[in-house]
C-alpha cells in the first residue's frame, strides 16, 4: 500500500508527520510524495491564519480531484478548529484532531484491512508517538511540549493546540537515545512554547542540561522559542559543544506599543537586553527571529522603531510575515487594520534588513571553524549542510557522505544578487 503525506505549518507538525510516516514505513507501507499516486493521503493541517485554512482546503481539494478513489485523512490544527465543516464537505474520509493524531496508523491500517474504526474511540494523548527512524529529514525532530497559555491577540493556537503541556522528561531522554543509536547526528527540540517546559521538578534549563549528558556523538539544536529571561546558567550550557550556538527567538515587533497590542509577555527593551547578554557571553552566537509587519494600529513611527531594533540586534535571518487576520482572535476585531500595500512595503524593508544583517554575520564568520552536518551530497560531489551556528555550508571534498560531520573552515560566501540565497563555502579539515 502507498501512503503520502502533505504537511503544512510548524515544526511540531513536521515532527508528528515524521513519526507517523516512520510508523507506516516500518509496517511495510510505501511512503511516497504527495504529488504521486497513493492509496492514502494524509494532510497535516495548519490554521494559524485564514490563509492557512485556504491552503489546507486547496491541498485537500487538489488531492481529491486527482485521486477520487483514495482515502484522505485530514489531521491537526484545522481539524480542531473546523472539524464539522471539513466532514460536511464530503471531500475527506477522516478528520482527526491533534489529541488523536498519534492513532493515525491504527485508524488507516484498520481501514485498509476492511475494518471500521472510529477516531473518537481513541484516548486523547499529545505525545504517544514512536521514535521516527525513517524520516523526511537528516536531523531528528524531538517534540517536548505542546499547547500555549500566552493568548497573544493575533494567535488562535491556544484554542486548537490547547493549554501548555510538557512531555515526560524520561520519554524525551529515551526518544533521543533511540534516534542517536539509530544514527542521527543532530536532534532538534521543538514545541509550541517549549521555553515554558516544566515536568515535575524539571524545567527547560534542567531538561537541556540532562540531554547534554546523554552519551553519543550528536548535537542538540533548540528550534523556535519564545523570549524568556534566560538565566546566565542557561547561557553557560552553550559552552558544551553538543549544544548548537543558535536560537530562533520570536520578537514579532520591536515597537513597545505594538507588543502591548499583541499581548506579548515582554517589552522590546527586555528583548534587546536579553540578546545583549547572549552576545556578551558568545559574540558569534547566531540569533534569528520572526517579525510581523502591518499589525493593526502599527504607525510609521512604530514600524521605524521595529526596523531600527532589527538592525541594532543584527538578526542573521528574519522570518517576515505580513499580518493576516485570524478570525476568532482579538486582533481581528481591531478597527485600524493596515492596508495590504503598506504591509507589502514594510515587509520589503524588513527583508532587506535581514539580507544585510546576514551578509554582515557571514562575513564576520569567515576564517572560523564550523562542524558541518552533511545533509545531502550533490551529483557533482558538493555537499550541503549546516554548521553549528546554523550557517548553510557548501563543501567540495573527496569521500563525503550524508549524515556525517565534517570539520571545516568558512572560506567564502555565495550570495546571489537578489539575496534569495546565501551560503558559505568551506575548506575541509576532516570528517567523522
Amino acid at each position: 500500500m502507498k501512503i503520502a503525506f502533505k504537511t503544512l505549518g510548524c515544526r511540531v507538525n513536521l515532527y508528528e508527520t515524521d513519526a507517523l510516516a516512520s510508523q507506516f514505513t516500518e509496517a511495510g507501507y510505501d511512503v511516497v510524495g504527495s504529488d504521486e499516486n497513493a492509496d492514502v493521503y494524509v494532510v497535516n493541517t495548519c490554521t494559524v491564519t485564514n490563509q492557512s485554512d485556504q491552503k489546507c482546503r486547496q491541498a485537500i481539494s487538489q488531492i481529491r480531484r486527482g485521486h477520487p478513489e483514495a482515502v484522505i485523512a485530514a489531521v491537526g490544527c484545522m481539524v480542531n478548529h473546523r472539524k464539522q465543516e471539513m466532514l460536511d464537505s464530503g471531500i475527506i474520509d477522516y478528520a482527526i484532531d491533534n489529541e488523536r493524531k498519534y492513532a493515525l496508523f491504527s485508524i488507516i491500517d484498520s481501514r485498509m484491512k476492511g475494518e471500521a474504526v472510529d477516531p473518537e474511540g481513541f484516548d486523547k494523548d499529545l505525545f504517544s508517538y514512536r521514535p521516527a527512524y525513517s524520516t523526511f529529514h537528516t536531523r531528528s525532530l524531538i517534540k517536548i511540549h505542546d499547547g500555549c497559555n500566552n493568548f497573544c491577540s493575533y494567535c488562535i493556537i491556544p484554542n486548537v493546540r490547547g493549554r501548555a503541556t510538557s512531555r515526560p522528561a524520561n520519554e524525551i531522554y529515551d526518544n533521543i537515545r533511540n534516534v542517536v543509536a539509530h544514527g542521527f547526528k543532530e536532534v532538534v527540540l521543538t514545541g509550541v512554547n517549549m521555553g515554558r517546559y516544566h515536568y515535575q521538578d524539571i524545567d527547560f534549563e534542567h531538561l537541556i542540561e540532562n540531554i547534554l549528558k546523554i552519551d553519543g556523538d550528536f548535537r542538540v539544536r533548540i528550534s523556535s522559542i519564545e523570549p524568556d529571561n534566560f538565566s546566565d546558567r542557561f547561557l553557560r550550557l552553550f559552552e558544551n559543544p553538543k549544544l548548537a550556538p543558535h536560537m530562533h527567538i520570536c520578537l514579532q515587533s520591536g515597537a513597545e506599543k505594538t507588543l502591548q497590542d499583541m499581548h506579548r509577555h515582554y517589552t522590546a527593551a527586555q528583548f534587546e537586553e536579553m540578546c545583549g547578554r547572549i552576545k556578551a557571553v558568545m559574540p558569534d552566537f547566531n540569533i534569528t527571529t520572526d517579525v510581523i509587519v502591518g499589525f493593526p494600529n502599527e504607525t510609521e513611527s512604530d514600524f521605524a522603531e521595529s526596523a531600527a531594533m532589527c538592525k541594532r540586534i543584527g538578526f542573521s535571518h528574519i522570518h517576515t510575515f505580513k499580518y493576516s487576520v485570524r478570525t476568532g482572535t482579538k486582533a481581528a476585531a481591531m478597527t485600524n487594520q493596515i492596508p495590504e500595500t503598506v504591509k507589502t512595503e514594510r515587509s520589503a524593508v524588513i527583508r532587506q534588513i535581514s539580507a544585510e544583517n546576514k551578509l554582515i554575520y557571514f562575513n564576520r564568520m569567515l576564517g572560523k571553524p564550523q562542524r558541518m552536518l552533511i545533509e545531502r551530497v550533490m551529483t557533482d560531489g558538493t555537499a550541503r549542510g549546516y554548521g553549528e551556528n546554523y550557517i548553510p555550508i557548501r563543501l567540495k571534498a573527496k569521500g563525503l557522505e550524508k549524515n556525517t560531520f565534517a570539520d571545516v573552515v568558512l572560506s567564502d560566501i555565495i550570495n546571489k544578487g537578489d539575496n534569495s540565497e546565501m551560503s558559505a563555502v568551506a575548506v575541509s579539515l576532516g570528517t567523522s
